[in-house]
């Protein structure tokens, strides 16, 4: 755009502003501006009016409708309080009902609760009653079999069975097979039969040279009775008086020598036989003659043993030289207390018996068993850990425990796996005696770690109940004591038993079965050191034992 296009259209826009400017100095603007609003107003008004009226018109419907809600709000308001009212009656009643459920229900929950508590102390009260019934059961079927009760007070126990096949021959002697007689003896005296007259006079009958040979032997005793007399000398001038000695072991008017000591002793003491009948037997063996008192009787245990103590010395410090000893223990009576019998056996057969008031380590003192420093072999006497280099358990006593876990806890595998374990070990052992295989023992240690393992798994799954613990307490002491219990297994002069001590001990224990209760603990410990020295007698193959005694006696 030019300038000058530019200032036209200045003087155009001045020219147009000059013209309406001139137009409101003469008023004509106003007047008509006036017109404009003055009808603008009344058609504004007229707008107003109708509104108005129109409003009056919505009011006085409001007002109907309004009123109609009003009545329809009074009567769903009053029906509605109606409504409320049965409800809160209803809510009432409900609440009654609701309280006198509850009430209920904390009477049947606190019934519920006594019945809960008096169902578990019913429960627990016959589990226990169980547990005290397994208990009892495990003590009515011990036996010689599953523990260490002897046979011999097992009532009415099975027969040994005899596994041999039958032949269908007749017992005895069979056709064809040489007898075995009985041996003839040197005979004190020769009676000859004669042949009767009529085979005599009978010319058809020829003498031959055999003879027929049959023998009848009988005892008897003989009384001995040896009388000393001496004659006194008396000293004219002192009046001293003289006589030859008489022997050894002569001093009062009557004394018995050592068969009449040893007859008793042996018949009292190896025989168990009362001392009233051992001084029976005696004085009707002898027809009355020698009726001895029982305090004789009761005193020969004593003098046998003070007699024989060197004996008994010598056999101790022998002992102390072997390589593997026996020991064991049981219980003894005297006057009404409890006292304790010990034994210490060499694999020889040599034994020693200590008889003494406690048991532990005072019942140790003194016996071989304090010295030794070899292997011992014992049963699970916890005493006999502190003696010795090295220990073996017995496994007899071991294979009972465990068929008595077997009975009592028949849901647990592990007894009857180990007692298959270790019977198949010791038969092992018993054939292999010289040529036992390293490999072969070390399998046998695998797997019975291996079976410990699965009871202690079966233990942590299934607690041992608190009346029968042996089984759970058998296999703590197997894991504990693991290399005393295959100690057999690696030393072929170890045993796998105890046996040889137990039958020692079964001397002692038929003699407190036939006294019950000795007067005195003296009593007990002659008796034992007098089995100890009769034990070492009966080594000697051939030794009378009769005449052994008596010459200690003697002596």
């Amino acid at each position: 755009m030019t300038k000058t296009d530019l200032i036209g259209q200045l003087q155009m826009r001045l020219k147009a502003a000059l013209t309406k400017i001139s137009d409101f100095e003469s008023g004509e603007i106003y007047q008509t501006m006036k017109e404009e609003h003055r009808k603008a107003n009344r058609a504004f008004q007229r707008t107003i009016d109708q509104k108005n009226a129109r409003i009056q018109e919505l009011t006085h419907i409001n007002e109907k409708i309004w009123k109609w809600c009003q009545e329809v709000c009074e009567d769903q308001e009053k029906d509605h309080k109606a409504k409320t009212k049965e409800l809160i009656r209803r809510i009432h009643q409900i609440y009654e009902l609701y309280l006198g459920a509850l009430k209920k229900n904390d009477e049947l929950k606190e019934k519920n609760s006594e019945l809960r508590q008096a169902n578990y102390a019913l429960a627990s009260e016959l589990e226990d009653e169980r547990e005290k019934n397994k208990k009892l059961i495990a003590q009515i079927n011990r036996d010689y079999e599953n523990s260490s009760k002897p046979s011999s007070q097992s009532v009415n126990h099975k027969k040994i069975t005899n596994n041999r096949e039958k032949t269908g021959r007749k017992p005895g002697a069979q056709p064809g097979h040489q007898g075995h007689g009985r041996r003839k003896l040197a005979p004190t005296s020769k009676i000859f039969l004669p042949a009767s007259s009529e085979i005599l006079n009978d010319p058809d009958y020829k003498e031959t040279n055999k003879e027929v040979v049959k023998q009848l032997v009988n005892i008897r005793l003989v009384l001995e009775v040896v009388e000393y007399r001496a004659k006194v000398y008396r000293n004219s001038r002192t009046g001293e008086k003289y006589h030859a000695p008489f022997p050894k072991g002569v001093v009062d008017d009557v004394n018995y020598g050592g068969s009449i000591k040893a007859f008793l002793y042996l018949l009292n003491n190896d025989c168990n036989v009362s001392i009233d009948k051992s001084s029976r037997f005696l004085a009707e063996l002898t027809n009355n003659q020698l009726n001895i008192s029982k305090g004789m009787i009761n005193k020969l245990g004593k003098e046998f043993a003070e007699k024989t103590e060197e004996e008994r010395t010598e056999t101790f410090k022998e002992m102390l030289l072997m390589p593997v000893m026996h020991t064991d223990c049981t219980n003894a009576r005297y006057n009404g207390k409890s006292a304790y019998v010990f034994i210490n056996v060499a694999p020889d057969g040599t034994a020693l018996y200590f008889a003494r008031k406690k048991k532990g380590h005072e019942g140790v003192k003194g016996t071989v068993t304090e010295y030794y420093n070899g292997i011992l072999v014992h049963d699970h006497e916890s005493t006999f850990y502190n003696y010795g280099s090295e220990h073996q358990e017995c496994l007899a006593h071991i294979l009972r425990y465990l068929k008595d876990g077997m009975e009592m806890e028949p849901e647990k595998t592990w007894h009857r796996s180990m007692r298959e374990l270790l019977r198949e070990m010791i038969h092992y052992r018993n054939e292999h005696e010289s040529d036992m295989d390293s490999e072969v023992v070390a399998d046998f240690e695998t797997r019975y770690m291996k079976v410990l393992e699965t009871a202690r798994d079966e233990y942590e799954y299934v607690p041992p109940s608190k009346y029968y613990k042996d089984g759970y307490n058998l296999y703590l002491r197997m894991r504990k004591h693991s290399k005393e219990h295959l100690l057999f297994l690696h030393n072929v002069n170890v045993p796998s038993t105890n046996n040889i001590a137990e039958r020692f001990l079964r001397g002692y224990k038929r003699k407190q079965g036939q006294v019950m209760s000795f007067r005195c603990f003296d009593t007990i410990t002659h008796h034992c050191e007098g089995k100890s020295v009769l034990v070492k007698i009966r080594q000697n193959e051939g030794a009378n034992v009769f005449d052994e005694v008596t010459q200690r006696f003697d002596s």
